[in-house]
């Protein structure tokens, strides 16, 4: 049923008669809607003509008269302005709504919305906030409805609260919602904007202008060949340096004007006493570096470049950078690590981010990593099994990491889980892409996984945990079984073998061997009578390893042998009585020396093998010594 024309001297019989007879079959006619609808019609025979009056006005209409708008919205074609429909609550329209002509469009709408896993509250809270409304005053269908609109009832939601002071988040919220739906439907081509960096015109704001215009110069500059999370991070370290211009020298009007000991000096000093926004406490000391590095690389480009605003002379050096804690990964102990884990596997909060927490602990991915894999991530090899394809990182390295049938069935109950519909465009490549974590309709966000991190930590009775100690329990894992220093740096994606050595340092079993050992010697030491002598068997000396084969430093003498841990050092006095030039050798001791001769060999070729090049060149002086030795022996 269509609107009767915009006649404003006549009235709409149709509409009028139509809405009785809905009335009637529908049980709800009684005297009071029947005469406020004729008072309606007697005074805005053409309801475009109400459309028109003022808000007031219109929201004016009284509980008989509302049944009639809302029959004249539904049926009528009628646009009452979103103004109106925003100060209307149109939670009853479900009922009212299933012969209308914007009936089988709600239906569509809410099937696509349980179908990205939108519960049934917020289907219904998101269909009566947005799509209806937006049907009602667009006119069109569906399909028909644009981003445009989309603004359009933005645009109104925020005039209301301008208007009123009622909050709008929900309405917001509610849009969200509904343009997410109205992608993966195949209606609307981009999906909602959801954070991203603030403009950084509006993050400099705090910088005085002059310095400010440089700065941003220098960042559009640099998104020229910096990922975008780069020059974002840029951008904040380079605010903290601004805006401490702007405190310290408000009349500072250009870089090129900075000096030493008036601007930089005493930003340095700041950042001992600078604190983090985010939790109140003092920054870190790889905080206060990065924030240093920023301002150096900024100095140092525009130099570089020629720019009129460049210093005349360098004004940060390498030493102005604080130095950095060697700390070791922060894996989980083992209990703690099975603890974690029960609980992400029988008792999630957010099932779909226990399952990302669960596969990134079991392939040691990075949180950025994980949450880019794609759909089709797992590749079979023919005769090598199955493998997980980890996109492009942190380091802008690809890689393949081994799955076993565990991880196959948790990657499968992932697929099951997340939420399907139409490919989203990738952040990297802006091409279409089925991501793996989706998530009512968009992709799984950090914050999601972060949150149920700690959840789940909690409920372990851990402390704060977060998700790249995931990635270092998993590494610490694989150095506890052996695993090779190159297998190490494949699975972990790192471009250094310094990268992969941090893991190695927790475990060296060769510092473990010499410490048992020594702790055994001093044990036995201490058991001595103050009178006694110690008598030690060989095999607590070497571990039951012959003692030529130990990883210790080894001296051959006539009379014996010596046994000393790599971290003391090669004894000063080892063999000095065979270099001593007062020793002389007899011909009965020709069978000592050639057997001491042969045990040097060993010793030699035992140290190059271990790469203590400088013991093997003190046992091949002895050899030299120990053949002039023989040849006198020989001759005398």
């Amino acid at each position: 049923m269509t609107a009767c024309a915009p006649n404003p001297d006549q009235q709409c019989p149709d509409l009028h008669a139509a809405y009785l007879e809905y009335l009637r079959q529908t049980g709800r006619g009684n005297v009071s809607y029947e005469r406020a609808s004729r008072a309606f019609f007697r005074r805005w025979p053409a309801p475009e003509r109400w459309t028109a009056e003022p808000l007031a006005v219109r929201l004016a209409a009284n509980s008989a008269t509302r049944p009639l708008i809302t029959f004249l919205m539904l049926h009528g074609g009628l646009r009452p302005g979103y103004d109106y429909l925003l100060e209307r609550k149109l939670s009853s329209i479900w009922r009212e709504v299933t012969d209308s002509p914007i009936g089988a469009d709600l239906d569509r709408f809410m099937t696509g919305a349980a179908e990205l896993g939108f519960t049934a509250r917020v289907r219904f809270a998101t269909g009566s906030q947005v799509p209806a409304r937006l049907l009602i005053q667009a006119g069109r269908r569906l399909e028909e409805l644009t981003l445009a609109d989309l603004a359009e009832f933005t645009t109104a939601c925020t005039d209301r609260q301008d208007r009123t002071g009622k909050g709008h988040h929900h309405y917001l919220a509610a849009v969200s919602n509904a343009q997410r739906v109205l992608f993966h439907l195949g209606i609307v081509d981009e999906l909602p904007r959801s954070g991203g960096p603030v403009p950084f015109e509006q993050r400099l704001a705090e910088v005085r202008a002059p310095i400010r215009e440089t700065m941003i110069a220098y960042l559009e500059r640099k998104r020229a060949t910096c990922q975008p999370k780069t020059v974002s991070a840029i951008a904040t370290r380079l605010k903290h340096f601004g805006v401490f211009l702007a405190q310290t020298d408000p009349a500072l009007d250009s870089i090129s004007s900075l000096e030493r000991r008036k601007h930089i000096e005493p930003y340095l000093t700041s950042l001992v006493d600078a604190v983090n926004s985010k939790n109140d406490e003092l920054i870190t000391v790889a905080d206060r570096s990065r924030r240093v590095l920023a301002v150096m690389g900024f100095l140092t480009d525009i130099t570089e470049w020629g720019w009129a605003e460049a210093p005349a002379r360098k004004l940060v050096f390498r030493d102005d950078n604080p130095k950095l804690p060697q700390v070791l990964p922060r894996y989980l102990p083992v209990d703690a690590d099975r603890r974690l884990a029960e609980v992400l596997r029988d008792r999630p909060g957010n099932e779909l981010a226990a399952c990302a927490l669960r596969l990134q602990r079991a392939c040691g991915l990075r949180i950025g990593e994980l949450l880019d894999l794609e759909l089709d991530c797992v590749h079979e090899v023919p005769g090598h099994g199955s493998w997980l394809k980890i996109p492009l990182g942190k380091l802008e390295t690809e890689r393949m990491v081994p799955l076993d049938e565990e991880i196959l069935d948790l990657i499968d109950q992932i697929i099951d889980l997340r939420s399907h519909g139409r490919p989203m465009p990738h952040p990297r490549y802006r091409r279409p892409a089925q991501f793996l974590f989706t998530h009512l309709g968009r992709r799984l966000g950090q914050q999601a996984v972060r949150a149920e991190l700690h959840r789940a930590a909690q409920e372990a009775g851990l402390g704060h945990i977060t998700s790249h100690q995931l990635r270092h329990t998993y590494a610490t894992a694989l150095v506890n079984a052996g695993v090779s220093l190159q297998a190490l740096m494949a699975l972990l994606g790192h471009a250094s073998a310094e990268m992969s050595l941090r893991y190695g340092r927790l475990f060296d079993t060769t510092v473990r061997a010499e410490y048992e050992r020594a702790l055994d010697l001093a044990k036995q030491q201490a058991r001595i009578p103050a009178t006694g002598r110690i008598s030690l068997p060989l095999a607590d000396i070497t571990g039951g390893a012959g003692w030529k084969d130990t990883p210790l430093i080894k001296s051959r003498m006539s009379g014996g042998f010596c046994l000393r841990a790599p971290a003391q050092g090669a004894c000063t006095y080892a063999n000095i009585c065979e270099h001593c030039p007062s020793f002389h050798a007899k011909p009965s001791s020709l069978p000592i020396l050639a057997a001491q001769r042969v045990d040097a060999e060993a010793l030699a070729q035992d140290a190059e093998n271990r790469g203590w090049i400088t013991e093997a060149e003190r046992h091949r002086r002895l050899i030299t010594r120990l053949d002039n030795l023989i040849s006198e022996a020989q001759t005398g």
